[in-house]
């Protein structure tokens, strides 16, 4: 039952702000042991119950983002059945076999495996499939682990903007503003290699001690031990050269990239069930079903937050704060957007941007773009100062933890704070150089 009673206009605002609030809280520190779709649920069913934000209204909204839901499932589907192949455990049995015995150029290469995973199944694929992967790889190999683990997950969210379709982030702000693939590519795609190089560069003067020295080849695992079906490998080869350049058909056409990745995994199911490689109950355990109610759960919050119009006075704050000019729009975007992830989780802090930056649209389209182009980076970024920025960051944890290895958010931030901070500042700094 809903209580739809008229109450004044400023106890609408100061009641929605306090549901909001505590929903973003609730998601930070996790009580009773719920987990954060949880939270982000019971945040939009209190604004139901209440009246503050009307069930049609909940209903359109959550519609009117069918191209976020989508993208999701195609995604985690796709990377459950590339998975199912084997093609990362060939991937990894020949990125370390090219790096020749050399621990430093293992660790390059590991950087340059999970960039590839990012680039076309997203920062999230390469946290849940490339940590595990890395991890019994270098065990075997007795080398130090926590530099080629601490990559895994810093390069999945450093490579998390080389693509659209390489974080869901960037899907969720295209689908309010749809850019172009030339502009995305023009403003995103010359950072992300700056600060994947420095990201790689840091790596190897934090951890040079832990990388001297060489393996023993002989430790590797075949190549073709990582084929389970030579067949249905073949075929996933195939289907997965033909999504990344139909990925990059539908972003130049703006044609919904969701679809793309859901017609790439149906492809690759009919395979799977074809070879008997996989089933439909395999695939559904690899889902994370929990993110479909976290993300509607704030999409819900968030409109009703914009009802009151207080996205609109946190749109003209920030371009206050910003002065106005390119320069200061993209500092203080990249800037907002990184700390907001870190206190609420990079999700939730997109949609609050993206519905406070459609109150700023009457800007100067180069101070607009800046204000969009800043808000996918630092909501893609930003993540790499601590543990809670990401959902990359948190299954990465998850799947240390099932391997009795406890990496802290202390020992997390330690890094990050070193290397983070300076890889924005460079990309912020290229953006703005980028801006016409």
């Amino acid at each position: 039952m809903f209580l739809f009673f008229h109450l004044p206009a400023l106890t609408t605002t100061l009641l929605t702000s306090l549901i909001a609030i505590l929903t973003l809280i609730g998601i930070m520190v996790r009580p009773f042991q719920w987990n954060e779709a949880m939270m982000a649920m019971a945040g939009a069913a209190l604004l139901l119950l209440l009246g503050l934000i009307k069930p049609l209204d909940a209903i359109n909204t959550l519609l009117s983002e069918w191209n976020v839901f989508i993208f999701f499932l195609g995604m985690m589907a796709l990377s459950a059945l590339v998975d199912a192949a084997g093609l990362f455990d060939w991937l990894a049995a020949q990125a370390a076999r090219l790096a020749g015995g050399s621990t430093r150029r293992l660790l390059l290469n590991t950087f340059l495996l999970g960039s590839f995973i990012s680039m076309i199944l997203s920062n999230d694929a390469t946290a849940l499939i490339l940590t595990p992967i890395v991890y019994t790889l270098v065990t075997r190999l007795r080398l130090s682990v926590l530099p080629f683990l601490f990559a895994c997950t810093f390069i999945a969210d450093t490579a998390s903007f080389l693509l659209p379709v390489s974080n869901p982030i960037n899907i969720i702000v295209l689908s309010a503003f749809r850019l172009d693939l030339w502009t995305f590519l023009r403003l995103l795609f010359l950072p992300s290699l700056v600060v994947i190089g420095f990201n790689i560069a840091a790596f190897f003067l934090l951890y040079r001690q832990q990388l001297k020295g060489s393996f023993d080849a002989k430790r590797l695992p075949s190549a073709q031990e990582a084929i389970r079906h030579k067949g249905y490998f073949r075929y996933t080869c195939t289907v997965l050269i033909l999504v990344a350049l139909a990925y990059v058909i539908a972003s130049a056409t703006q044609f919904p990239i969701s679809l793309v990745a859901l017609s790439g995994a149906m492809l690759l199911l009919i395979g799977a069930l074809r070879w008997k490689q996989s089933t439909l109950r395999d695939i559904g355990g690899h889902i994370s079903w929990s993110i479909f109610g976290f993300i509607a759960g704030m999409f819900i919050v968030v409109r009703a937050v914009e009802s009151t119009n207080l996205t609109t006075l946190f749109g003209q704050l920030l371009l206050h704060l910003s002065g106005g000019g390119t320069f200061g729009t993209v500092m203080v975007g990249t800037a907002g957007a990184a700390l907001g992830t870190n206190l609420i989780n990079n999700v939730p802090m997109a949609v609050v941007l993206t519905s406070a930056l459609h109150s700023v649209q009457h800007v100067a389209p180069s101070t607009h773009l800046g204000f969009v182009a800043a808000t996918i980076f630092g909501c893609d970024l930003g993540p790499n100062l601590t543990t809670v920025g990401s959902l990359a960051t948190v299954l990465w944890l998850l799947i240390l933890r099932r391997r009795n290895l406890d990496v802290s958010g202390l020992d997390y931030f330690k890094i990050g704070i070193l290397v983070t901070p300076f890889m924005l500042l460079i990309g912020a700094l290229l953006i703005w150089l980028l801006l016409p």
